[in-house]
């Protein structure tokens, strides 16, 4: 099986790292600066699942390349529309696309772009960050890949692609409903990542703060119910059990959009947060804290520039 990686980041570079570690024909689709950096220093992951570096292929935008049978698009939501244009050339018949990005907007832009048909649900839990090398940072127990068919089939290609994947040192697991464990997640990262950027705090200063939990619950029940109106299929008894899970982390523990507005970089605020605005507009749900939580985003961004 031939992978192309589109972004050779902390995600894409962990993953699709481990899988050329495993022995799978991996290429990484990266920017000329990266592909530079890499064919100086490899690609070098240093985790405490054990370090791994080695010299991968690359490609650049533009460059001849026999089509690949898997796509996995590991880049931010706001680099979607450009990363669309670099990888398209490499996409046949036979390719499968599968998103790593967080939330739900991007699956219908893929569908639009490339057919219903060639694109597979896609989720990752890690904490990695690049280095000043540019090599990976992963330093928590979560390397965790989720995939599978959103029809919820166990088809042949998801098949081949689970075998492909099995062994390589990274959890990855095909899911029984994918579709389910990607409005979970999207449920816990725009609650974790609206709350933390809101009061500019971790998690745990804002948990010990009876208003700040409160708001917590109030942002979670108003996400749920906006996901519930278009029939998000999520488990049941899903508030106690995510605000348990919230109870659980770390005192210091932030979320990734938080750090990127602590150092200044875009956020995926429209992707996340205005998506669920959209539609609790539309039908027409209170949400006074999501509301905030949005225009504190927005205006981040306008001051951004």
């Amino acid at each position: 099986m031939r992978v192309l990686v589109v972004g050779a980041g902390a995600v894409g570079g962990y993953f699709g790292g481990r899988l050329s570690e495993k022995g799978v024909d991996v290429t990484f689709l990266v920017r000329e600066r990266r592909r530079k950096q890499l064919e100086e220093q490899g690609l070098q992951i240093n985790s405490v699942h054990g370090d791994a570096s080695f010299r991968p292929k690359t490609i650049v935008a533009g460059e001849e390349a026999e089509p690949f049978d898997l796509i996995l698009l590991s880049t931010k939501a706001y680099h979607l529309q450009n990363a669309i244009a670099d990888f398209r050339p490499y996409v046949s018949e036979r390719t499968a696309i599968m998103p790593l990005l967080n939330g739900i907007l991007h699956f219908g832009i893929l569908a639009e772009e490339f057919g219903e048909e060639k694109v597979l649900g896609g989720l990752c839990f890690i904490e990695a960050t690049l280095g000043e090398k540019g090599e990976i940072i992963q330093t928590s127990p979560i390397h965790d890949l989720v995939f599978g068919e959103r029809s919820g089939e166990k088809s042949e290609r998801i098949l081949k692609i689970a075998e492909s994947f099995s062994g390589a040192n990274a959890n990855f697991r095909l899911s029984d409903n994918i579709n389910r464990d990607l409005w979970q997640k999207y449920l816990f990262i725009s609650t974790m990542s609206g709350i933390t950027t809101l009061m500019r705090a971790p998690i745990g200063p804002i948990r010990e703060q009876p208003n700040g939990r409160e708001t917590v619950q109030h942002l979670l029940h108003e996400i749920i119910t906006v996901m519930k109106a278009v029939d998000a299929p999520l488990v049941d008894h899903v508030a106690e059990a995510l605000m348990k899970q919230i109870d659980g982390l770390g005192f210091e523990m932030k979320s990734s959009m938080q750090r990127d507005m602590e150092k200044q970089l875009p956020v995926e605020a429209d992707h996340l947060h205005g998506f669920l605005f959209q539609i609790a507009r539309k039908e027409q749900i209170a949400t006074p804290v999501l509301e905030a939580v949005y225009a504190n985003l927005k205006i981040y961004q306008q001051l951004l520039g």
